[in-house]
């Protein structure tokens, strides 16, 4: 599965940053701005979803793919990002204050057995998804398709 459901009404576009896009950033440590991403090709888009990210050398040859595509539709370099060598997505042994937060508010109740159930990528999404800056709307949506509503 490359996207979400709760990503389909952005994701044929690709007008938004897709959560597996958004993964891989983090994983080798590039910002990308929507207004960045914005000047992508459409086919440029589909190859960033599709790169993969998860050993070093292809985390090293995706932030230079990235790197570049910024460099070469902005004139200028690529914000760096800390890389952190333990994300709390790869933690299933703890839920981030964060989710436990926003689940609370939304009256669902993520225990720890659910949360070591959801693969990287659902615990990443749920963590992105409870951002104060993030607009937060589509975390009840996520909830329900990772099956944590009982």
């Amino acid at each position: 599965m490359t996207y979400f459901k709760f990503e389909a009404d952005f994701v044929d576009s690709l007008r938004c940053i897709p959560m597996i896009v958004r993964l891989k950033l983090d994983t080798c440590g590039v910002k990308l701005k929507l207004a960045e991403w914005n000047r992508f090709a459409q086919p440029e888009c589909q190859q960033l979803v599709e790169l993969p990210c998860d050993r070093k050398p292809e985390i090293t040859a995706y932030k230079d793919y990235v790197s570049q595509l910024i460099s070469q539709h902005t004139g200028h370099e690529a914000s760096l990002l800390e890389i952190d060598p333990q994300p709390p997505w790869s933690n299933d042994r703890e839920i981030p204050e964060s989710v436990t937060t926003k689940a609370a508010q939304e009256s669902v109740n993520i225990d720890l057995s659910k949360w070591a159930n959801l693969t990287t990528i659902q615990r990443f999404a749920l963590i992105k998804l409870t951002r104060s800056q993030h607009e937060n709307n589509n975390f009840l949506p996520a909830v329900k398709e990772f099956g944590l509503l009982n």
